[in-house]
């Protein structure tokens, strides 16, 4: 009786033991979500791709105008020969100036540093302004209808102006960008200051808080998750004007190659600096995501609720 108690319970150990087991192996699947994130990424990414091939395989998509991906894509060195714009780089008795892959990377870098020095000054200046609109009236009676007012001008019509100040260089497509992203950044400030919860406004008040306490602990921390939403949003904003302000000529950078592309009719090199702005555009703003998590952890994810619906 005693053996086949300890067999028994030898199989009941064996058979709990094997959910067990199972069920740690899914924990741990489920820890790696970035691993599935990528892998849809990769999916999506790949479908879209795979429906361009198609189309070029059974002859809908002319090569000539629209390459498919394995065609621009292929070819690394040809199509990085012509970031290579900035003629400073060849000085000396040397002619030959960087490889394919260090002009990409140093045209990649002078873009992205005009963008992110564009997107930070137009964001400081712009939650400087529309707390300040908010915060005393007088200001709010002079600036905000200019601000108003000068909201729906396009980037594109501040270009001149940004020649005849700053010339050729960075200061003209820095200045473009904060331009662009300014005035909106400004008016969604206030929106978000004005859907602060008058709850939080009046517990803060019945506390003894002062109009500057009030402003500083309460009303920024409460419009911090939608104005990091609302600078997710403006970096690619940021990218299509710096792209704009470039072709026409600040020195190199990305939007200078296209143009470059353009104007010696090469839809390959189109294309091929097209997959590059993407890309960079998808890593930064994945890089935002993961910033906006870390500093607002206290939110819950409304994603997963979503989901169950």
């Amino acid at each position: 009786m005693a053996v086949v108690e300890r067999g028994a319970d030898e199989a009941v150990a064996a058979g709990t033991s094997r959910p067990a087991a199972v069920s740690r192996v899914f924990t741990a699947i489920a820890g790696m979500d970035w691993l599935g994130k990528a892998a849809w990424t990769c999916l999506s990414v790949g479908l879209f791709a795979g429906i361009w091939e198609l189309l070029w395989a059974v002859g809908w998509a002319d090569p000539q105008l629209l390459p498919p991906p394995h065609i621009f894509l292929s070819n690394f060195g040809e199509q990085g020969k012509f970031f290579n714009t900035a003629t400073r780089w060849q000085v000396g008795n040397s002619m030959e100036g960087p490889s394919a892959f260090e002009s990409v990377m140093i045209t990649v870098a002078a873009t992205t540093m005009r963008v992110f020095v564009g997107l930070v000054l137009a964001s400081v200046l712009a939650i400087g302004v529309g707390v300040a609109v908010r915060y005393w009236h007088v200001f709010d009676k002079l600036v905000l209808p200019t601000v108003t007012l000068l909201s729906p001008v396009s980037p594109i019509a501040w270009l001149p102006v940004a020649i005849f100040l700053f010339g050729i260089g960075n200061a003209p497509a820095i200045f473009m960008v904060v331009v662009a992203l300014f005035f909106h950044m400004v008016l969604a400030t206030i929106a978000q200051i004005d859907g602060v919860s008058h709850n939080l406004i009046n517990v803060a008040r019945t506390m003894g808080a002062s109009k500057g306490q009030i402003y500083g602990r309460v009303i920024v921390p409460a419009i911090l998750p939608g104005m990091l939403q609302v600078l997710r949003m403006n970096l690619f904003g940021a990218w299509m004007v710096v792209l704009v302000a470039e072709s026409t000529g600040v020195g190199y950078g990305m939007g200078q190659v296209i143009m470059l592309a353009r104007n010696t009719f090469n839809p390959s090199l189109v294309f091929f600096t097209i997959a590059v702005i993407g890309v960079l555009g998808f890593g930064f703003d994945w890089l935002l995501r993961l910033v906006q998590r870390r500093i607002l952890y206290w939110l819950p994810d409304t994603q997963e609720k979503l989901r169950v619906l």
